[in-house]
């Protein structure tokens, strides 16, 4: 994939100002409504729950004349060495695994809540870069709307590369839920995240995300949190939530950033 928008790449060597100031414009740019040609139907999962491997098309997975016309799902996930960046991508169609590419980066900058794109957004528009397939939504292990400046690191890579985008994050960095979701929540239950006062570009009550329950213990002594889903780029919070949950199978973490995680601890073994 080529970046569209060369002007949001993101630079390390800006200040702190300046990539607030970038983050503004990104937000701007950003649509948070479903702006795609896919069938977000079609992004369910189906067949076993075991992992399809690159390149193999088993009979109770669909095969090819099955599957050829259901959307091109990408996950993305990070993983540290030191002071570089490993940024790994999977593409599923369905549940068949159909390209893993990965690109190791320089992270030249620290970790700062919010500017999260400034340092590993240059690993993962290195690994787009290597990709052949062309996905229809990109899931990105991070926040989208549900951001400070409503850029999170998958508006940020979405509004780039002009490619729909929904935000994954394990902890919520900004916003209210509606209510609380520090409690044991059943599977499938999405708790709507609107803006605050931390939030400075939209107005307070906006809905900026979901706190989605993709799994739940059975068990009445322990209970699992809920993902944090919001809109990267050209798509609806609904439908990111949606999205989420159709490709969850059965794990918290849905099926292309899961595997983009384990993918990404492979490399990191390796290099």
């Amino acid at each position: 994939m080529e970046v569209v928008n060369p002007a949001f790449v993101p630079d390390p060597s800006l200040s702190t100002a300046e990539m607030e100031d970038l983050q503004r414009e990104i937000a701007a740019t950003a649509v948070f409504e479903d702006d795609h040609d896919f069938d977000p139907d079609a992004v369910a999962l189906d067949g076993p729950a075991e992992q399809t491997t690159l390149g193999e098309l088993g009979a109770e997975g669909g095969g090819a004349a099955d599957s050829a016309d259901r959307p091109l799902v990408a996950g993305v996930d990070q993983a540290f060495v030191g002071d570089r960046a490993i940024s790994a991508i999977v593409v599923l169609r369905g549940r068949e695994v159909v390209e893993r590419v990965y690109a190791v980066e320089p992270a030249e900058i620290p970790y700062v809540p919010g500017l999260l794109s400034f340092r590993e957004g240059g690993a993962i528009l290195s690994a787009f870069g290597k990709l052949d397939s062309d996905p229809d939504v990109v899931f990105v292990d991070g926040s989208g709307r549900i951001h400070y400046r409503e850029a999170g690191l998958a508006t940020h890579i979405g509004v780039t590369l002009d490619v729909p985008t929904v935000g994954v994050a394990k902890n919520l960095l900004c916003g209210s839920p509606r209510e609380s979701v520090d409690r044991k929540l059943p599977t499938g239950t999405r708790v709507p995240i609107e803006a605050d006062e931390e939030v400075e570009t939209a107005a307070a009550g906006t809905l900026i995300g979901y706190a989605v329950q993709t799994r739940q213990y059975e068990s009445s002594k322990q209970h699992i949190n809920p993902l944090i889903v919001s809109p990267g780029h050209r798509v609806s919070a609904e439908t990111a939530a949606d999205l989420v949950l159709a490709t969850a199978g059965g794990y918290k973490l849905p099926e292309p950033t899961r595997l983009a995680d384990k993918y990404a601890d492979d490399v990191k073994a390796e290099v």
